[in-house]
């Protein structure tokens, strides 16, 4: 009889072990799950509930992410200057222009490409540096080169910095992926060309500046290179002093051409979370912590649509626009969008930041994929 008490209590105790274990799981706090990482880089991290989110919605989400087969290597949720999520998986990774592919197991300190988000901060720097007063959007590209004489006719001095930062110059220009990697392909004759911005500004125009949509990260060279010229500081310099170090970012690299000049449009690579810092810079309106680093005006027309991209989405100065459904309504989105998978969405009227990296370079469904992955994290928004 002793033993069967025995027997009965060792299997309530089990029971009961269970039932705690399943309830902890249920449970809201529990839910809460791809915690941030907690190091000195000045992040504040936040509850997902205390944030707006429903724990377990989000949740669900990431672990999507977690079990899915695609080559997700991390995301990044930011919400009212403080980050709430943070997912990184081991994956197939090669670094751009890299002609090895490996396996690494990313995390919160390790760099990543950023490919074309590169575009997206050097928009930025522009902005900083328009407030010396030396660009003007409105002026002829050609005027910083006087050296180019030979170019010059009426239909080439109409291509303006703005038409440029909008990539509506007018130039014939083929960024497509099925040609990537080969000389049709104008980006891969820019990484390789000894005069890529004299390179750039002599294709032929096939369109009046500022009316047509084509995608062309020659003019992001051409952009970063007049920042160079006005400032007479180095892109490299420029960026860690004027944008990086007010943010806290001190890990991260610019990839360089054979001549060692930085990639401009593709080359950046930065650890997730200090991308998420870019996101909630400019959320914020230009500050970060309460000081100015871009000015407000710049951020606000930079990811404001200026021209129609195609396919539902609209482009500022090279950022990204369109919208997510969220309670029936649409909400707009400004994005700095990378191949491979590389994404950083800022969506201002919800104060939300999302940074999605992957390897899944030249892989045309992989935008699909990240776009599902934002739209959860979205609708996992209860205030």
């Amino acid at each position: 009889m002793t033993a069967l008490f025995r027997g009965h209590r060792t299997w309530l105790s089990a029971w009961l072990l269970c039932l705690d274990v399943l309830l902890a799981v249920s449970s809201p706090a529990a839910a809460s799950c791809a915690p941030p990482a907690v190091i000195d880089d000045g992040w504040q991290t936040a509850d997902p509930a205390a944030s707006g989110f429903d724990p377990a919605a989000l949740c669900a989400v990431l672990e999507r992410v977690a079990a899915g087969r695609s080559n997700i290597h991390g995301v990044v949720v930011e919400r009212r200057g403080r980050l709430v999520a943070e997912l990184y998986r081991r994956g197939k990774d090669k670094p751009i222009w890299s002609l090895v592919t490996r396996e690494v197991d990313f995390g919160p300190t390790t760099v990543h490409d950023l490919r074309s988000i590169s575009k997206s901060v050097v928009s930025l720097l522009v902005g900083i540096a328009g407030q010396q007063g030396k660009i003007d959007l409105g002026a002829s590209a050609l005027a910083y080169y006087p050296a180019y004489a030979e170019l010059r006719s009426p239909e080439r001095e109409a291509i303006t910095l703005a038409s440029l930062l909008t990539m509506s110059s007018g130039l014939q220009w083929n960024e497509g992926i099925a040609s990537y990697g080969t000389l049709a392909n104008d980006e891969t004759r820019l990484y390789w060309d000894w005069k890529p911005y004299h390179y750039v500004l002599s294709r032929p125009i096939v369109a009046k500046p500022g009316a047509e949509f084509n995608y062309n990260g020659g003019g992001t060279a051409i952009l970063a290179d007049i920042v160079v010229r006005t400032t007479g500081v180095p892109l490299r310099d420029f960026a860690r002093t004027a944008l990086f170090e007010p943010l806290g970012i001190r890990e991260w690299q610019w990839a360089a051409d054979p001549w060692g000049r930085p990639l401009a449009f593709a080359g950046l690579r930065m650890r997730p979370r200090d991308l998420a810092k870019v996101g909630q810079m400019v959320l914020a309106h230009g500050e970060w912590q309460g000081r100015p680093v871009v000015p407000a005006a710049w951020v606000a027309e930079a990811l404001r649509p200026h021209i129609d991209a195609g396919n539902g989405l609209g482009y500022g100065y090279q950022w990204w626009t369109g919208t997510v459904a969220r309670g029936g309504k649409s909400v707009a989105w400004s994005a700095g969008f990378g191949n491979g998978g590389q994404r950083l969405y800022v969506v201002p009227d919800l104060d939300l930041a999302v940074v999605i990296t992957a390897g899944a370079y030249n892989d045309p469904q992989i935008g699909r994929t990240v776009a599902d992955i934002f739209r959860g994290i979205v609708a996992s928004l209860r205030s």
